[in-house]
């Protein structure tokens, strides 16, 4: 354990920083030397913290030509030329863009900056007049095409989600700021633009039909993330520092890496990604953890969900198809694009006949972490009670205690605001699966035999709970429907005590209204 360990990049995006202070630098250059090679227009999806502003920061000095910084780097086998192009650089990360004027704003601030540079600075034009007058200006005065790299280009419309007027000021805004890409052909030699949504009614996307999309380009699909291969290349002395911390062998280390930090599919038959800010972080700590989720999780999911009723469940094993995936409309009923694109949900199989991907997702800091999160948005537990409460379910569904554990439920189905739930049947599984799934048990909901669909089956070591529901019926016919039908026929060979539940949920009074149990 005496190799000395290179620095950890952790939170710093800038390339130039990186390589000049002597950070741990995963050569991502292939991938840009290929990129800047074959094409002129790009866009790239990716969820947050997975890498893409410090691929522009890349791209940026390669094209400002800053040979010193590619030392020993695969791009500096390749390229001979090195030229300094104009580089009109946006990054739309910082701001909250919680009104019109502030992206306006933002806009126009930088728009200044680069007058300032290339000339012809004028405040009164419109913001696309101004963005294309200073693309050609940057042209004309360096000789050189101009590169236009834009980070993190979907804040706004991300942070307007359930607002339709804002979203429609910000489409009317970028509509105008992004025709300049279009217009100013001639001027540009590459442009990129990232986020971790595509909207698919923002004029970038319309009017753009020469934007690449390489979101889901088999080619590119480790241009952001670290795969197996990197990871096991680039950092031999972090994984054993790391096992060791943790009393594993490295194999051990390894795999557990794999579950928790692996596994983002960005092509169908593309290798899996680990999550690096993930990685980095645990590296650091020498700790496995959720680093991911500590850095916040956008609210707009749980509004999305909450909001359109969805079926928690049918997120987690859903299947669309690419049109569905490939773009996000702001007033959409349907949450899974969004999910998608933010890294929440990956792709798990694929469907060639049909053209439709199996969902799922990534690994377990993702699983664990945002059903964690959903707790909160579905129950009245705040986040130092979930913890608590999770433990009492394990303790009373382990040692075969259904009556406190079925208590334990109806406590948290007691104080569920009235404008908080609209279909109540589809609220009460949602929370029943988001307990399950914290518990850490083998759970499915509506688990399909062939005399129909069981709304929940819960499996413990000792004991298999085989669940039913009614909304304003009898725990009785709940009871009944799974007897009569035979539900608890595939788990009797599993060697558990199986016990089977009827339970009734009341409009009125928006709770378990009676609950029946019967051993079998």
């Amino acid at each position: 354990m005496g190799t000395t360990l290179q620095r950890l990049p952790i939170g710093i995006q800038g390339f130039e920083k990186i390589r000049e202070e002597g950070f741990l630098y995963v050569d991502k250059t292939r991938q840009v030397y290929d990129l800047t090679h074959t094409n002129q227009y790009y866009f790239l999806s990716r969820p947050r913290r997975f890498g893409k502003s410090l691929l522009l920061s890349t791209i940026r000095h390669y094209y400002e030509g800053r040979r010193d910084l590619f030392e020993g780097l695969y791009i500096a086998t390749v390229e001979k030329e090195w030229k300094k192009h104009p580089v009109l650089y946006l990054d739309l990360n910082t701001n909250k863009f919680d009104k019109p004027e502030v992206l306006e704003s933002k806009l126009d601030d930088t728009l200044h900056e680069w007058e300032e540079v290339y000339g012809a600075p004028d405040r009164n034009l419109p913001l696309g007049m101004r963005f294309e007058k200073v693309i050609r200006k940057a042209h004309e005065k360096t000789g050189l095409r101009t590169v236009i790299l834009v980070d993190e280009y979907d804040k706004p419309m991300l942070q307007a989600i359930g607002n339709t007027e804002l979203q429609d000021a910000y489409r009317a805004t970028l509509k105008g700021f992004y025709g300049a890409l279009k217009s100013m052909d001639e001027h540009i030699q590459f442009a990129m633009l990232t986020g971790v949504t595509k909207f698919g009614k923002v004029s970038v996307f319309s009017d753009l039909n020469n934007l690449k999309d390489i979101s889901m380009d088999r080619r590119y699909y480790d241009i952001c993330g670290i795969t197996e291969e990197e990871l096991l290349a680039n950092f031999p002395a972090h994984i054993d520092r790391l096992a060791e911390a943790n009393r594993l062998t490295r194999d051990e280390c390894i795999e557990r890496l794999r579950k928790q930090y692996d596994g983002y599919h960005f092509e169908e038959t593309a290798l899996g990604v680990y999550n690096p800010f993930s990685v980095l972080n645990t590296f650091d700590r020498q700790k496995f953890g959720s680093y991911w989720f500590e850095t916040g999780t956008p609210s707009y999911l749980a509004y999305l969900l909450r909001t359109h009723n969805y079926n928690l469940e049918q997120m987690a094993t859903c299947q669309t198809s690419a049109k569905v995936l490939n773009s996000v409309d702001a007033n959409s009923t349907n949450p899974i694009p969004v999910i998608y694109q933010s890294g929440y949900l990956t792709i798990k199989g694929y469907d060639e006949e049909f053209g439709t991907y199996q969902l799922g997702f990534p690994n377990k800091e993702v699983e664990s972490g945002f059903v964690d999160y959903l707790m909160a948005y579905y129950t009245p537990l705040n986040d130092t009670e979930t913890a608590f409460n999770i433990q009492c379910f394990v303790q009373d569904v382990r040692a075969g205690r259904t009556e406190q554990f079925l208590e334990r439920l109806r406590s948290l189905f007691a104080d569920t605001p009235y404008e908080l739930v609209k279909d109540l049947e589809n609220h009460y599984q949602n929370v029943i699966w988001i307990v399950a799934k914290l518990m850490g048990f083998y759970v499915q909901a509506e688990y399909r035999t062939s005399r129909g669909r069981i709304d929940l089956v819960l499996k413990a070591p000792d004991y298999c709970y085989v669940m039913e529901f009614k909304l304003d019926g009898t725990a009785e016919e709940a009871l009944a429907q799974i007897k009569d039908r035979n539900y608890t026929l595939p788990f009797q060979l599993d060697g558990q005590k199986i016990i089977r539940i009827g339970l009734n949920f009341s409009k009125e009074h928006r709770n378990i209204e009676r609950y029946v149990v019967e051993e079998c």
